[in-house]
């Protein structure tokens, strides 16, 4: 008989370890279905965020990313001008970069290339270096540089200045006229001796 006790005890443990298999396996399985259930409900939450922020974003970001209108970028050959300040011993050495609206752009803008520079050398020199270290001169200078190109190009310059923001009546016939081809005049180097 002591070899049918040993039989039964034998199998009575096995239940005890088998619940004890599924306990952990229920536990676990619990555990995970709560953590997805948590998970879901932060990703919903994150992405109501994200849709109420959506529209608060300008365009323009959008349209920066899109590759098919992205703009050309044309560097100018540095400058070295002297500036207005008396005496005349200050000058200023000047590296640009035209953001244009595309490639088409770009070819256009080549072709008047000469009478551009000039023109930008005009201006250049028509400012102290006190003008040129101030964050304001340098916007005004890119500001007057995109109207003289847009000038020299056939643009309408009351359009750029629509664009501009100097004149709100003006803006209403910002429609009537074709894009500005320059978008921006980056400054690539700046050195004012």
């Amino acid at each position: 008989m002591s070899a049918a006790a040993t039989a039964t005890a034998a199998p009575a443990e096995k239940p005890k370890k088998s619940k004890k298999l599924l306990f952990i396996i229920v536990g676990v399985v619990l555990l995970a279905a709560i953590g997805a259930g948590a998970a879901l409900f932060v990703m919903k939450k994150n992405a109501a965020a994200d849709e109420d922020m959506g529209d608060e974003e300008p365009e323009v970001t959008h349209q920066a990313k899109d590759p098919k209108h992205a703009p050309a970028f044309l560097p100018l050959e540095n400058m070295v001008v002297n500036l207005a300040d008396p005496g005349g011993a200050r000058f200023i050495q000047l590296g640009l970069t035209l953001q244009l609206q595309d490639a088409k752009t770009e070819a256009d803008v080549k072709t008047y290339m000469p009478s551009i520079r000039s023109d930008i050398l005009l201006l250049i020199s028509q400012r102290t270096a006190d003008e040129m270290l101030q964050v304001q001169g340098k916007a005004k200078l890119a500001s007057d540089i995109i109207a003289v190109i847009s000038q020299e190009m056939g643009y309408d310059v009351a359009a750029h200045e629509a664009e501009a923001g100097e004149d709100a009546p003006k803006k209403k016939k910002k429609s009537k006229a074709p894009p500005n081809p320059v978008q921006a005049v980056l400054f690539s180097s700046l050195i004012v001796q």
